[in-house]
């Protein structure tokens, strides 16, 4: 039985948007275990959030470098789970006290802001990396297996959508529902690129491993808050004579989390749909179609023990997939001991895929901005 490694948060309380989340799955396969946290600058919140995961009373503390300070020798990870824009200050901190950090997407705000992170890494030799969950699910890395053998041949078009209805919905009283704050304030990227647009950057890196050449844009305001972006359309040029097809947004009304990917290739296609994740769609040059899942023969992937919580014919969903997500974290913190201070996990990323999408989504918002193609 190995040692879980020894987590704190910052932030994550048991009202934010993720905090129950990563609770459960840092801790769903035995290898994290949440010991320490400041889990809100609300004290009553922060006490009841600390009862809620049974974390010690004297180990919950009123400010994240109270936390850094006193712990320093009691964990082995950090794990920030606060609104996107304090993530820069709160990365950059516990960096600085010399810890192992996980960080929430969006890494931060901007390209500036991530290079100010990368420098500090730089000069502490220091571990971090981003969740980006929705690698985690089994079929996806199916998926990115069936490409690198080569089975949909050439990738020519890839088509990534994540529209989801928060901010186009309203309350019975035909009042509109009200996200965090946070969420609400656009800056150099819109906060909906920074929230959505992330996810959709990844899955295309992810699968294609091509980079963004060039890209065309269109942002708009179609939901209950004014002044913000809340909708965006883009095509890109990337590498290797790859064309991709992007939209996200917060206004598409009866979809929940429209999260969905097809690629089409020379030899073939796949379609994975994030509401339906255990079922792999696919079709080949002679017109045949047809569906894999987690228990399907011949899987590459999908079968390994490590996806096999539950037989196939029970979902595997959200949570195991950041669950997965955080093994390969766990891989890389025990790779990083024993290979003098090397990551060595292709599943999990960190700053360098972090500043090329945040460069990727400054230039969606100039592109939209100027009505033309900007280069990368």
């Amino acid at each position: 039985m190995i040692k879980p490694y020894r987590v704190g948060f910052i932030g994550g309380s048991i009202n934010s948007a993720v905090g129950r989340t990563h609770k459960i799955a840092i801790e769903l396969d035995g290898q994290f275990s949440l010991e320490a946290g400041c889990f809100s600058l609300e004290k009553v919140e922060n006490e009841a959030t600390a009862t809620a995961y049974q974390v010690k009373p004297s180990r919950v503390y009123s400010n994240h470098i109270q936390l850094l300070e006193l712990e320093i020798d009691n964990l082995d990870l950090i794990v920030i789970l606060t609104p996107t824009n304090h993530h820069k200050n709160h990365v950059i901190d516990a960096l600085s006290y010399g810890y192992n950090v996980v960080c929430e997407k969006a890494l931060s705000c901007n390209v500036k802001e991530a290079i100010e992170i990368k420098n500090i890494l730089k000069k502490k030799t220091g571990f971090l990396k981003v969740i980006y969950n929705y690698q985690g699910y089994p079929m996806v890395r199916e998926l990115k297996n069936i490409i690198e053998l080569g089975k949909l041949g050439h990738l020519q078009q890839i088509f990534a959508e994540m529209p989801q209805e928060g901010f186009e919905r309203v309350k019975t009283d035909s009042s509109p529902i009200k996200p965090q704050e946070w969420r609400l304030h656009d800056g150099l990227i819109p906060t909906v690129s920074l929230d959505l647009g992330v996810h959709l950057h990844m899955l295309v890196k992810y699968l294609s491993v091509q980079k963004p050449i060039n890209v065309a844009a269109l942002s708009s305001n179609y939901g209950n808050f004014k002044n913000i972006i809340d909708n965006v359309n883009c095509i890109f040029n990337y590498t290797n004579n790859l064309s991709v097809s992007m939209w996200f947004g917060k206004t598409a009304l009866g979809i929940r989390n429209g999260l969905r990917i097809r690629l089409f290739g020379t030899k073939g296609s796949a379609e994975w749909v994030q509401e339906d994740p255990e079922k792999l769609r696919l079709g080949d040059i002679f017109g045949n179609i047809h569906t894999i899942d987690r228990g399907s023969p011949n899987l590459n992937i999908a079968n390994k023990s490590r996806y096999q919580r539950f037989k196939p014919g029970h979902p595997s969903g959200f949570i195991e997939a950041f669950a997965n997500y955080y093994n390969d974290i766990s891989q890389a913190l025990t790779n990083k001991t024993k290979s003098n201070d090397k990551e060595l996990n292709e599943e999990c990323f960190g700053i360098e895929e972090s500043i090329e999408g945040l460069e990727m989504f400054e230039k969606i918002a100039l592109a939209s901005h100027t009505r033309s193609w900007v280069d990368f």
